[in-house]
């Protein structure tokens, strides 16, 4: 009886020890296998949005004695945005701080481990997801400056950049910051990427000045194949970009790629017949600049529509955008280069609003916030842009003379006459037998 006591005894605290075990250890139980696939695969899909897909999209636009600047500019930058990310970055952006910027708890990645989660997939995939947002939209800027910029102050400035546009702006957002806290509605980044890096861009031409001869003696793009094959790379890794952004595998995932290629093939159709009818005939370069303003302009929105969303988006994205090239360029005389403010901020920040009305379900979106509609939820996004285009334009412009103050913002004439492969980097992108 008593060797039965103990048995017993024995038997129950095992039990509670594995009952104990199994609940004190929930980052096991909450990551779920088939949502971290997802989100690894979004992952190389963002990142290879920038490297090579970006970087070979701009390097065929420009002349053929830049493009080795432009492919390095990009790489350069994606490794330092990489160090500076897992430094500081994640931390300010994701750490609990205030509704302004996060916090310290987390720099070099110190409060994180192998089993750390981040709802259902690993705390560590979710920075790395997230870096490589950050490594692309600063790249998005160098489409504003190309071919006139020192390479030591494209470093500079834009390393800074991050930190005080980019990371605050993240926090807001998506780090349980200030517009969070208004319901602002942003899936993937029409405000955190495609509003700063257009506004930025903007700024940084105007305050680094027309390249020489412009307009009238630029030269055409030196290679619509690079170009065109940047962009299938970028249309193929917006679907990482949009669809990833569910953080899971699941239907929000699947809505948000069909929205985000219907809005693409529209976008792109919308700009191609525009281009066809003005000047008779239907260019390379047109049709694929068409597709990123598509792409730009449904990212705010894909996790909230239906397929009319998309259709909608990628008409007006295309219009929009077109429209904002040829004012900005042919009518104001700015040098936004390869035109990402009128591509990238036109098209996200257009997103950005309309997602208000097409979330509804009048045109098969997921339906706002309990108590919103469409009217209210518009405001709540135009003021959430508004205080991102204001931040962004003022800290801009501090950065660019605070790098001025270190190193030339421009190279030198004779190295624009030049090309930038040879002078900055001693490499040519062609060369002849």
């Amino acid at each position: 009886m008593v060797c039965f006591s103990n048995f017993f005894n024995f038997t129950k605290n095992f039990l509670i020890i594995v009952v104990f075990s199994i609940f004190s250890y929930p980052a096991f139980a909450e990551i779920n296998n088939g949502d971290t696939a997802w989100v690894l695969t979004s992952t190389a899909l963002v990142l290879f949005m920038t490297l090579p897909g970006l970087a070979l999209f701009y390097a065929g636009l420009v002349n053929s004695k830049n493009v080795v600047s432009v492919l390095m500019q990009h790489f350069a930058l994606a490794c330092m945005v990489s160090v500076i990310w897992v430094i500081l970055g994640y931390s300010l952006a994701f750490s609990e701080g205030n509704e302004w910027i996060g916090g310290f708890s987390n720099i070099f990645l110190n409060a994180m481990d192998v089993n750390s989660p981040s709802g259902s997939i690993p705390e560590s995939l979710f920075a790395t997801f997230q870096m490589t947002f950050a490594i692309i939209t600063p790249a998005l800027m160098i489409g504003a400056f190309v071919e006139r910029i020192k390479f030591s102050a494209m470093l500079i400035f834009l390393s800074m950049w991050l930190l005080v546009v980019y990371v605050p702006v993240t926090h807001w957002v998506w780090g349980g910051g200030k517009l969070s806290s208004w319901g602002t509605m942003d899936f993937a980044g029409g405000i955190v990427v495609h509003a700063t890096a257009g506004t930025a861009a903007l700024v940084t031409a105007l305050t680094l000045g027309k390249r020489r001869g412009f307009p009238k003696s630029i030269t055409p793009p030196h290679s619509p194949i690079l170009t065109m094959i940047g962009a299938s790379m970028l249309w193929i890794g917006w679907f990482g970009f949009n669809a990833g952004s569910a953080l899971g595998a699941n239907g929000g995932a699947g809505m948000a790629m069909l929205v985000t290629h219907i809005s693409a093939a529209t976008a792109s159709l919308v700009w191609m017949f525009i281009e066809w009818r003005r000047f008779g005939k239907p260019s390379l370069i047109g049709i694929v600049t068409g597709m990123v303003a598509g792409l730009a302009t449904v990212t705010p929105a894909s996790g909230y529509i239906g397929v009319p969303g998309g259709l909608i988006l990628g008409f007006f994205g295309g219009l929009f955008c077109y429209l904002a090239v040829d004012y900005i360029r042919g009518k104001l005389q700015i040098d936004d280069s390869l035109d990402v403010f009128a591509v990238h901020g036109v098209g996200g920040i257009l997103g950005t609003l309309l997602v208000a009305f097409l979330a509804t379900s009048t045109f098969s979106g997921l339906g706002l916030a309990e108590g919103q509609t469409a009217l209210s939820q518009f405001f709540v996004q135009l003021k959430a842009v508004v205080l991102t285009v204001v931040w962004t334009s003022v800290f801009t412009y501090l950065i660019l003379k605070i790098t001025s103050f270190i190193v030339p913002l421009r190279v030198d004439e004779q190295e624009e006459i030049e090309g930038l492969d040879l002078r900055s980097h001693g490499e040519k992108g062609y060369h002849s037998d």
